[in-house]
């Protein structure tokens, strides 16, 4: 294996024509590092994935892997492997000549490629499916068989392009939990692109939230989560209810977390830091219960509770509620 490196991207852009995909975007990812790239679609985190993987091209600005510059590089030069999406294994190929394949095309011996394959086979929990075809195995199954193609080519970091996206929900979880181990097994970074913020959240050392080409904010899983930057990355992310106030002339934005508000009876005084409203929706998901109120002048709020505390005062569509919270539950957001 190369071994691990950092990757730094010093003032990237990517033009499509007059689009402007990725906008001048800096960002440092320290070597054995597992970051996700996270945002809705359009916000420019699969240009940038591939402007490292070097599957596309850089308009301006430099990236490098350790101390090497790799714009200009191939892909297979670079240092790094890209499974993609559709995992685009060959079809009339075996697992393990499918993960064997670019050690084929370099002249590696077949004794010495299928050991190696089935190593990788092996790390992935793939090795007793090793002479099936891709279409004998399911969808997890597949992707395990992507992954140990990646990763024969001793990468210093792995590129992932949605990799969970075709799975069932339960799966999803399962998968999750592999790449969480494989990172840490293998020591080198994981660079994964989702739109899934639980995802994001649940794998990543360090979460880059994007918006329109542009890194809005960068950090730890409970630095973004806790303590979001903007309106932007506070509603993306969830979990939390941005509000408005009016300090003189100017508004200010706060962002309060939607498992930090109580619920009170209607008649309850409301104070600074409350509103009555209307229970708009109620859904019930297990351990929590997620309602959503309506009130004039206020956007659509959401509150957050226990099962065991909502089922001690249960509320329906309809009831008139006012919510609280603290002052310093409030975190305020940059304009």
């Amino acid at each position: 294996m190369a071994g691990p490196a950092d990757i730094e991207l010093a003032a990237v852009t990517k033009m499509y024509g007059p689009v402007t995909a990725v906008d001048s975007i800096d960002l440092r990812i320290p070597a054995g590092t597992y970051c996700c790239l996270l945002g809705p679609s359009g916000c420019g985190k699969t240009s940038t994935l591939r402007m490292i993987a070097g599957h596309e091209s850089v308009t301006d600005g430099d990236i490098l892997l350790g101390d090497t510059h790799i714009n200009d590089l191939p892909p297979a030069r670079r240092g790094t492997a890209m499974m993609f999406q559709s995992y685009a294994l060959f079809p009339h190929l075996t697992c393990v000549d499918n993960v064997a394949f670019s050690l084929k095309l370099k002249g590696v011996s077949k004794t010495e490629r299928r050991a190696k394959a089935m190593d990788l086979l092996g790390l992935v929990q793939m090795d007793k499916y090793a002479e099936r075809l891709p279409a004998q195995l399911s969808g997890g199954q597949q992707q395990r068989v992507a992954l140990a193609r990646a990763l024969i080519t001793n990468p210093s970091a792995l590129l992932l392009d949605e990799p969970l996206s075709a799975l069932d929900p339960f799966l999803r979880v399962k998968m999750r939990e592999e790449l969480k181990r494989l990172q840490r097994e293998l020591g080198i970074s994981f660079i994964h692109v989702t739109h899934g913020q639980e995802e994001a959240l649940a794998l990543a050392d360090l979460v880059v939230v994007m918006n329109n080409g542009r890194i809005a904010q960068a950090g730890s899983p409970r630095e973004v989560f806790n303590r979001p930057r903007d309106a932007f990355v506070a509603r993306f992310i969830g979990g939390h209810n941005v509000l408005s106030f009016l300090d003189g002339a100017a508004g200010r934005q706060f962002a309060v977390r939607t498992d930090k508000i109580r619920l009170l009876p209607d008649q309850s005084a409301a104070g600074p830091n409350s509103f009555t409203g209307t229970v708009r929706l109620v859904e019930y998901q297990g351990p929590m219960v997620h309602l959503r109120l309506a009130s004039p002048g206020v956007e659509e709020f959401a509150v957050t509770v226990t099962e065991q505390a909502f089922f001690a005062a249960p509320l329906n569509a309809g009831d008139r509620v006012t919510a609280v919270w603290a002052q310093e539950d409030m975190h305020p957001l940059a304009a």
